[in-house]
């Protein structure tokens, strides 16, 4: 069979991201499972760059809120002095992220970023680190823009400060 070029009178359906996002869920959270797993098993060899990604990537300590569980969530990271920021994107979802949620009710925790391990305490950016932060962000990951653009919430810029341990 040959290759035929698209019709352009054709119109294609429009794309409903938050459904598409929705559905996706599931399949992404198992992805991210197994290579939170691959970046803690390798202390940090593997994981933190990750191909055709240009920011490199955490592994985030959080505690749930309400349930108390301990969990670890891979994210992109944008490095800000000795501090390090992550964005509460949930691929522009209308809700936060469950992890913004936690660092909010448990602010101490720590992170992994590479081989090292720090404590850290999150806070929200103040309005001038945010634009700072944001700036860079959507500069080494475009789909930050994108996804601010899908939702009415300003997503959050989370700053992750130092702390002795």
């Amino acid at each position: 069979m040959a290759w035929a070029a698209p019709d352009p009178a054709r119109k294609l359906p429009a794309v409903n991201y938050l459904d598409l996002a929705e559905r996706s869920w599931p399949v992404l959270n198992r992805l991210m499972d197994v290579h939170t797993w691959v970046y803690r098993a390798s202390g940090g060899r593997i994981g933190e760059h990750v191909p055709f990604v240009k920011a490199p990537m955490l592994l985030l300590d959080h505690v749930g809120a309400r349930s108390g569980a301990h969990r670890t969530s891979a994210l992109l990271y944008i490095a800000d002095g000795d501090e390090v920021a992550i964005i509460a994107s949930k691929g522009g979802f209308p809700r936060h992220p469950a992890w913004y949620h936690n660092l909010k009710a448990n602010p101490e925790t720590s992170v992994q970023i590479g081989s090292e391990r720090r404590p850290v305490r999150a806070r929200e950016a103040t309005p001038e680190e945010r634009a700072r932060i944001w700036k860079r962000a959507v500069e080494l990951w475009p789909q930050y823009a994108a996804y601010q653009t899908r939702t009415e919430r300003q997503i959050p810029v989370v700053v992750l400060e130092r702390r002795a341990s």
